[in-house]
């Protein structure tokens, strides 16, 4: 059996985790059907994952927190780009929500226009598709 003999620093395994966060939402996305295109470089554009339906191309943020519940303040980190949607998963347990990109500094996860999911494909797609 392989068995990882390495230490990874601090900063790598948070970058490993947040990429996995993002894998899982395109491996939904692209069963869902969309065509999903990642940036060579996303700096400065806080897009991780461009979809596209053929005709219409949609941004999308991933981002996690330590959330201690539904009121978590989301911190507007996407600002004067062109995101569309912003996927904020919480890193301490399995819940997540789907939001419109807001203009906003500020705003609680449970604000009425996010659709919160359970970690899971059809449960991410259902509140997807509630945008």
């Amino acid at each position: 059996m392989p068995i990882r003999t390495t230490s990874t620093k601090a900063g790598t395994h948070q970058a490993l985790i947040n990429t996995s966060f993002e894998s899982r939402v395109i491996s939904w996305l692209m069963q869902d059907g969309w065509q999903v295109f990642t940036p060579v470089l996303d700096n400065g554009h806080a897009t991780d994952i461009l979809i596209s339906d053929g005709p219409h191309f949609h941004r999308i943020q991933v981002k996690t927190a330590e959330a201690k519940g539904d009121d978590h303040m989301v911190e507007n980190r996407w600002k004067e780009s062109h995101v569309n949607v912003v996927v904020y998963f919480a890193r301490n347990s399995n819940w997540g929500y789907v939001m419109p990109a807001f203009d906003e500094p500020r705003r609680p996860m449970n604000h009425p226009q996010h659709q919160k999911f359970e970690q899971g494909k059809n449960a991410f797609l259902k509140a997807f598709h509630k945008l």
